[in-house]
């Protein structure tokens, strides 16, 4: 119960602090965050210093939503090496408030999800990303920070096919600044 206590102060406050800071906007730095993982583990987007994000805020309800676009990236990452994973991180958030799937159900799937894509899963219980960043409710949200966490790019919904080559080669640019 301390703990749960401690990391629900611990969000509120990362929560006070950002909501200052205004929503996400393409041009301009993204308010930090700290949220937990399946493990209450806390990260921030500076867990990943030096990195390029690709950071999918997810509905778990739309959780299949862009899977042809991550199948992509991990191809581009994985297969082709044409994204360097040296300077980039591609994980989720789960939009936990925005669905009524109980906890438990929700990292079941979010584990099925970091298997799939080996990546980290991170848990938003109380939609603090919908206040500081201003994300939609029941939406699959993908944006790409750069290394100094400038937003470069946010998309909203499914990402059409032709649009996966290039945000692809955005990552790739933005790796080799």
């Amino acid at each position: 119960m301390k703990k749960l206590a401690f990391f629900t102060f611990i969000l509120l406050f990362a929560g006070f602090q950002a909501a200052g800071q205004g929503k996400l906007e393409v041009g301009k730095k993204a308010p930090e965050w700290s949220l937990p993982d399946a493990d209450k583990n806390l990260f921030t987007m500076d867990s990943w210093k030096g990195k390029v994000l690709q950071i999918n805020y997810v509905d778990p309800d739309e959780s299949d939503l862009n899977d042809p676009f991550n199948d992509a990236i991990d191809k581009a990452t994985d297969v082709d090496k044409r994204i360097n994973k040296d300077y980039f991180k591609g994980f989720g958030i789960v939009d936990c408030k925005s669905t009524w799937k109980p906890d438990r159900l929700i990292r079941w799937i979010a584990g099925n999800k970091a298997k799939k894509y080996d990546t980290t899963i991170l848990f938003d219980y109380d939609g603090l990303l919908h206040d500081i960043w201003g994300m939609p409710e029941d939406s699959y949200s993908v944006v790409i920070v750069d290394k100094n966490r400038i937003v470069r790019a946010i998309y909203n919904g499914v990402i059409p096919e032709p649009e996966h080559e290039k945000i692809i080669q955005l990552i790739i640019r933005l790796t080799q600044e």
